[in-house]
């Protein structure tokens, strides 16, 4: 699949996006008003995305911004911990509000739809929150531990209907407990009724392991979270960071299995929206990273092909956010072929980091 295919076929797959989510949120008059605007900003971005494809320089739809170092938990298999992308601490030389601002202005300029705001716990830098929330022509899922909620963010997600919190879960409260400390699946719990009370949208994510996938599936739970007012499920292959847990990662009939199963609940509960993450690689002839698709923004400013595979090149602290999707090191790993191969777990350049390290190495040398 070449660019140009590839951007009509994630076109086609945000166009469907954005109807679901016009259709799951019908019964909520002002967050169905926000997705029909949206709707009309996400034509003016594909426009906008096309005239760069014709320049010569492919924008992918989708942007991860990490944009803090800090958490208050320390759960189990974190990858941005193994990469020591998230640390205990005081963060030093994390971009500022007014940077992430100027970087939320240039990708609207170039046409990009989704910012998912990440971290750490992105929760924790609330002005980078409302900077986001001033850029109603981008939709900013926010994947936070759902832990750090106040008055004041119920307030901003009200009046900012493009900020969309997406709380990670991994099933009951066993299993999240388990993962992610004790307690913090009641305290999940209770900002969900919270959000459900005052009619605010939110979604769920959960990372689909060999031994959760038909739980996180299940209709019992996604029933659950429809009933605690939940709009969009996230499901995130796990990515595994030491041998020891590489029994975790999905493998191609958990793969077939997840895509089955989300076409069965888009067609039987469409009060609800279903995304996959990294989706179906064979379809778009390989992963989407390194600016196919997305690319990741540290929370120091780093480009990296994905938060998976923490090596960079440019900082958009030196350098626009154009020249940064123009990497050279991007160039290259799309040019070796790396983003098509074969791999365990949801991340063929966490797989092939030598061979990623290298062509990072040559990008610097030329």
């Amino acid at each position: 699949m070449n660019e140009r295919e590839l951007q009509e076929y994630i076109t086609r797959d945000v166009d469907r996006i954005v109807r679901d989510a016009m259709r799951a949120t019908l019964k909520d008059p002002r967050q169905s008003a926000f997705f029909a605007r949206f709707a009309l900003a996400s034509a003016r971005a594909n426009r906008i995305r096309q005239r760069e494809e014709q320049e010569g320089l492919h924008v992918p739809t989708f942007l991860i911004a990490s944009i803090t170092s800090s958490c208050n938990l320390h759960c189990a298999g974190c990858y941005s911990r193994a990469n020591h992308a998230t640390v205990d601490c005081a963060p030093q030389a994390q971009l500022t509000d007014g940077e992430w601002r100027e970087i939320f202005s240039q990708a609207e300029a170039l046409g990009v739809s989704f910012i998912l705001l990440a971290g750490g716990e992105p929760m924790l830098r609330r002005g980078v929150m409302e900077a986001a929330g001033e850029k109603q022509s981008i939709l900013f899922p926010i994947f936070t531990n759902g832990t750090y909620m106040d008055e004041k963010y119920f307030a901003l997600f009200d009046r900012c209907r493009n900020l969309i919190p997406v709380f990670s879960i991994e099933g009951d409260r066993a299993v999240t407990d388990a993962r992610r400390g004790d307690g913090v699946y009641d305290k999940l719990m209770a900002n969900m009724e919270a959000f459900h009370k005052r009619g605010l949208i939110f979604g769920a994510s959960v990372t689909v392991t060999t031994e959760n996938i038909r739980e996180a599936l299940s209709d019992g739970f996604l029933r659950s979270l429809r009933e605690m007012g939940c709009r969009v499920a996230f499901f995130i292959e796990f990515v595994p960071v030491t041998e020891k847990v590489r029994h975790l990662a999905p493998g191609d009939a958990e793969r077939e299995y997840l895509k089955g199963e989300i076409d069965r609940l888009r067609a039987e509960h469409p009060d609800m929206l279903y995304l996959a993450f990294p989706g179906d690689e064979k379809i778009t002839g390989g992963c989407l990273a390194a600016g196919r698709g997305f690319f990741h923004i540290n929370s120091h400013g780093g480009a990296e092909p994905c938060p998976f595979s923490p090596y960079s090149d440019i900082n958009v602290k030196d350098t626009s956010l154009k020249e940064a999707i123009a990497s050279r090191f991007f160039a290259g790993i799309r040019d070796k072929g790396l983003l098509e191969e074969e791999h365990a777990g949801g991340c063929t350049l966490f797989e092939r980091r030598v061979e990623v390290e290298e062509t990072l190495a040559e990008s610097r040398k030329a």
